[in-house]
């Protein structure tokens, strides 16, 4: 009986030291994460010549982030713009009606404009762009570290779109 009960003593104490490692473990990967993992903050996005007048690309909304926007600006130039893709009242990801031309929110029903302005629902202000420019190459490069808002008069900073 004797043997019995040292056994079940020594095992007690070995999984109460894996699960005061495996933990400890954890608490260290969560201080000090693995940087390499975050996803760089500039993206290209192919040529100008990609995006047609008008029309609103989704292709790097899922992996990226933003919407690549060709449209008219309020000066009548051709430009191309990156949208964020969070809804400015809670954050909840809109979703492109190429039919009726806007971006709808799910959660709460706000609308915005193809350039980004909001026009129904709770949402407190447009959405925000990323900095945009041309490489070396001549690709569109969008830089996701940077973001301009149109209700801080942000959106005439020459970085937040691109003249075609």
């Amino acid at each position: 009986m004797l043997v019995y009960a040292t056994w079940w003593f020594v095992v007690a104490w070995v999984a109460l030291g894996a699960a005061i490692a495996l933990l400890s473990w954890m608490m260290v990967r969560f201080l000090f994460p693995n940087a390499d993992a975050e996803p760089p903050s500039t993206v290209k996005v192919g040529y100008p010549s990609d995006y047609e007048p008008g029309q609103v690309s989704e292709r790097f909304k899922d992996r990226w982030g933003f919407w690549i926007v060709r449209d008219v600006d309020d000066r009548g130039r051709d430009v191309i713009f990156a949208l964020q893709t969070y809804c400015t009242h809670l954050g909840c990801p809109p979703i492109w009606l190429a039919g009726e031309g806007k971006f709808k929110c799910p959660c709460h029903g706000s609308g915005f404009s193809r350039d980004g302005v909001n026009f129904e629902g709770p949402a407190p202000r447009p959405l925000e762009r990323y900095r945009i420019g041309l490489a070396d190459d001549g690709q569109i490069v969008v830089d996701r570290a940077q973001t301009f808002r149109k209700d801080l008069d942000q959106w005439s900073d020459p970085d937040s779109f691109l003249a075609v």
